[in-house]
């Protein structure tokens, strides 16, 4: 096994987006393996207990869950002062990871979801990036001049509902939440993480990440 900890994650999920940043900000450096969702390696499938990205093994454990690999990682080295949030903070990420994830895909995928009426949906995911919009009023991140957990793990689900209608979200009242999008789409930080990789292969050599 390899002697740094091993991430299976895929480019484009905002889960595994979100795990990404983590251990970028921490300096960590990670096996990094990339997979399709639609082709799911064995060695993948017996490291994730449900089958998800973003999945981290470490030399005595496995973390499943991208807040957990956030925290994980932070909690090794923390130079922005990430943890530095308010309960306040969780919270707001409990309502990303619940309602407002919901609402976002059954807009996103509303072909997926025919009982469902998509615009209702689409309400209730607008009512709290209104909220994000107040928030981030003469700040420029969620909690205060820095950024915070609560920013990097909200960011990447924003930008998910962004681009599945662009053009509708960027005429919506929300000129400080687009802001804060566009300083993040546009960070050295978010380009880092989105460089494409191949995906694994066994026997491959090993692509690094962070560190």
């Amino acid at each position: 096994m390899s002697q740094h900890p091993i991430l299976w994650t895929f480019r484009r999920c905002p889960y595994a987006i979100r795990a990404r940043l983590a251990i970028a900000s921490a300096g960590i450096k990670v096996e990094l393996r990339e997979i399709l969702l639609r082709d799911k390696p064995q060695a993948f499938l017996e490291t994730s207990i449900s089958a998800t990205v973003p999945a981290l093994r470490l030399t005595d454990r496995v973390l499943d869950e991208s807040r957990d690999i956030m925290v994980w990682a932070l909690e090794q080295h923390d130079p922005d002062r990430l943890l530095n949030m308010p309960k306040e903070g969780w919270d707001l990420i409990d309502e990303n990871d619940g309602p407002f994830k919901s609402a976002l895909d059954h807009t996103k995928y509303a072909s997926r979801y025919p009982d469902v009426d998509a615009k209702v949906e689409r309400v209730k995911a607008a009512a709290f990036l209104t909220g994000l919009d107040a928030r981030l009023r003469k700040q420029t991140s969620l909690f205060g001049s820095h950024a915070t957990v609560a920013d990097l793990a909200i960011l990447p689900f924003v930008r998910q509902f962004a681009n599945s209608d662009r053009d509708w979200f960027d005429l919506q009242p929300w000129p400080d939440l687009i802001a804060w999008l566009d300083r993040f789409l546009e960070s050295e930080t978010f380009v880092s993480v989105m460089t494409k990789y191949p995906p694994w292969s066994e026997g491959e050599p090993p692509l690094w990440f962070g560190g």
